[in-house]
């Protein structure tokens, strides 16, 4: 059995991680697989979503909440970051540890029930993996219509080792979620949504990210 079957439930598509059901066990895992530098690594996330004070952030696919405990602080009290998680068992662990400014609701990122323009800061961190190829597409739409004009886009997913050996092991022991980069599970789909990229780079620890923005007007 794969760590990716092991954390997840299990998924009907081969394109997709399924949903975390082991909250627990998926918190010791990821603080082993970062190897003792994850709160480095999402700090540097969140420093890349240009969240500030104020701001109201959406976490799509949230998971544990791990992200958004991160972003809490550089949102201040006046802020409030919403996470969203199709598991009910990550989405209750998450609210046990939730900050003052932190909410969280059990949904899909492909049928957010936000409203219109509603935040700031939209992030995405190791969650797009989980959605099955054909409804990424609607992921993303949705990502930008509750974001408002002028706001900030942040996706992080997992990024293949270059040595062939190395990435076929990885793909061994994680299934779906460590065979493509974000370039290559959103291909065209963030400028068809109407986001304008305009940062990607790497993270350590085999992570990558594209940074967009939702046009102004």
């Amino acid at each position: 059995m794969g760590l990716g079957r092991l954390l997840h439930d299990h998924a009907e598509h081969a394109d997709e991680g399924g949903t975390i059901d082991r909250p627990r066990l998926y918190e010791f895992a990821a603080e082993a697989g970062f190897f003792g530098r994850r709160r480095e690594i999402f700090t540097r996330m969140a420093a890349l979503s240009g969240a500030r004070p104020g701001d109201r952030v959406l976490d799509v696919g949230c998971g544990t909440g791990y992200l958004t405990r991160i972003l809490a602080p550089l949102i201040g009290p006046a802020g409030q970051v919403t996470g969203v998680d199709p598991s009910a068992p990550v989405i209750d662990y998450a609210r046990r540890r939730a900050p003052g400014n932190c909410t969280y609701r059990v949904g899909a990122g492909q049928a957010l029930d936000l409203p219109d323009a509603g935040y700031d800061v939209v992030v995405s961190s190791l969650a797009v993996h989980h959605m099955p190829a054909g409804e990424r597409g609607t992921a993303v739409r949705e990502m930008f219509r509750v974001l408002r004009p002028g706001g900030r886009l942040l996706i992080a997913e997992f990024r293949p080792p270059a040595q062939p050996l190395l990435a076929h092991l990885v793909a061994m022991l994680s299934g779906p979620a460590m065979r493509h980069s974000p370039q290559e599970l959103l291909g065209d789909l963030l400028p068809q949504a109407g986001f304008q990229v305009e940062d990607e780079g790497d993270l350590p620890v085999m992570l990558s990210y594209v940074r967009c923005s939702r046009p102004a007007s």
